[in-house]
């Protein structure tokens, strides 16, 4: 399966379900694998055949600053509607884990798989 990468991508949100996340932003560390909506990029090398990473980026960014998140599954669900509904990728692959939240582990979170309905 042809697909585009991000990995390491690095946001703030507010995210939690203690007290204290719903006023202290934390760094949530996405990785995504996005299924190609088509395979005419490769002829073309255009953009426009293709989905736009760097816009994929900045409306995660969006969401992430958009309110509190309880749980780190709501916040990567929201991050794979975004990319399936509106980029139109027919897959999805969103890993979301917050860093250094356990004093023991690098990082915790989820991943999770969406295709277009």
């Amino acid at each position: 399966m042809d697909s585009i990468l991000i990995r390491e991508l690095r946001v703030e949100v507010l995210i939690g379900i203690h007290k204290r996340e719903r006023h202290v932003p934390q760094i949530v560390s996405i990785d995504l694998d996005i299924g190609l909506p088509g395979t005419a990029v490769f002829a073309s090398d255009k953009v426009a055949d293709t989905i736009d990473y760097e816009k994929v980026a900045l409306r995660i960014r969006d969401i992430a600053s958009s309110g509190h998140f309880r749980l780190v599954e709501t916040f990567a669900e929201r991050i794979a509607q975004l990319i399936v509904g509106d980029f139109g990728a027919p897959w999805v692959r969103v890993s979301a884990a917050k860093i250094g939240i356990l004093g023991n582990a690098k990082f915790v979170g989820v991943s999770i798989e969406r295709r277009k309905v």
